[in-house]
């Protein structure tokens, strides 16, 4: 099997000589590249990931932080100017803890 060698200079392959192409060429196919098959149990996901995503996460901790500044910026409740920097914190500390969930 041989390739034409890429004209692009970003390219990866375009970097390889002709002697690592060839050992390239002769590297067996990895036990999951069939479509078909199931994944590997080291590629297993947990079930429960499908809810611990990174977006609607960091989005819910954005908007706590958010309420949290108009709680500190309305003059109307002492309670609620009271509880405005519990709020932001909270919200900061959820922001900094999903940021570290799978995309």
């Amino acid at each position: 099997m041989t390739h034409d060698r890429p004209t692009n200079p970003y390219s990866i392959d375009a970097t390889m000589d002709p002697a690592q192409e060839r050992a390239a060429d002769t590297l067996p196919v990895p036990p999951h590249a069939a479509m078909g098959q199931e994944p590997l149990d080291q590629y297993a996901v947990h079930p429960a990931a499908r809810y611990f995503r990174r977006g609607p996460w960091e989005n819910t901790a954005t908007v706590i932080i958010a309420l949290g500044v108009v709680m500190l910026m309305q003059p109307f409740s002492m309670f609620l100017y009271g509880w405005s920097f519990a709020t932001i914190l909270f919200g900061t500390a959820m922001f900094v803890v999903v940021s570290h969930f799978v995309d």
